[in-house]
């Protein structure tokens, strides 16, 4: 096995328990759960050698046999999908790369998978890649309406000339005041909750403290940043597609919105 993509799902989420199993309506009024719809956009990447659901809970475990994904049972110890990831590499063995798409992300685009994995290829001093997108005008004003109204939504990155990341936020940064058109690119770059790992990293990652700033901000990524290892953002294009992430229930209506606009089942 050489790219192994992991979608790690607990039931027991903070902001939104049992999200996992929350029920998405596509464009043809079938409502499928979210993780469901997470591994089948993972289906669609090319490159990827194994899929597989990692979670502590029997719920989900049974949802997704039910659809035909192949399950890893990780602990209930493990504090974000990162270290679940790492539990399900020591049931895995070695491999080249380990992917783990959030079980969130059902409108990730294979394309965002398949750029990910080359950019880690081609950088060897990176320990993990995750992707970036740069916000439209849409975009950066629903980011900024999460914010206005007191939720935590979508997450935001900043990065030097060599797509080295130099933060994530859940705030939007960096900062600007300017009103942009709604097709309009902007300066913000919008997190892609989703990350390819080198197995020496991802085994490490557990045993390293947890900082200040992912104890504030609630971001696994900083996690490495704050241990010192580089973090490669590898910027990826929307080519007309639509992305958010489900971080809370009122993401659904929008999410469904999307699925609709892009005939998506």
């Amino acid at each position: 096995m050489t790219v192994a993509c992991v979608i790690p799902a607990r039931y027991a989420s903070t902001r939104y328990p049992g999200k996992p199993l929350a029920m998405l309506r596509g464009a043809t009024g079938e409502a499928r759960s979210l993780i469901e719809r997470s591994w089948r956009a993972a289906q669609g990447v090319a490159g990827l050698d194994a899929v597989y659901v990692a979670t502590d809970d029997e719920r989900i475990a049974e949802a997704a046999r039910g659809f035909g994904a192949d399950v890893l049972m990780t602990s209930s110890v493990a504090r974000n999908g990162t270290e679940r990831c790492a539990e399900a590499l020591e049931i895995l063995g070695d491999v080249e790369m380990v992917v783990n798409l959030q079980g969130d992300a059902p409108l990730t685009p294979h394309w965002f998978l398949e750029e990910l994995v080359a950019g880690l290829r081609a950088d060897s001093q990176a320990a993990l890649a995750t992707p970036i997108l740069r916000c439209d005008g849409e975009t950066l004003s629903a980011l900024k309406a999460d914010r206005a109204a007191g939720r935590v939504g979508g997450t935001t990155a900043v990065a030097d000339s060599k797509r080295r990341a130099l933060y994530f936020s859940k705030e939007v940064v960096p900062f600007t005041s300017e009103d942009y058109a709604p097709e309009a690119d902007t300066p913000v770059f919008h997190h892609v909750g989703v990350y390819a790992y080198r197995p020496w990293a991802l085994r490490a990652y557990p045993h390293w403290s947890i900082g200040p700033l992912e104890t504030l901000e609630g971001l696994e990524q900083l996690r490495f940043l704050e241990a010192g290892h580089p973090v490669l953002c590898v910027e990826v294009e929307a080519r007309g597609s639509k992305f958010w992430e489900l971080n809370n229930p009122e993401d659904i209506p929008r999410i469904e919105a999307m699925m609709a606009e892009m005939g998506t089942v």
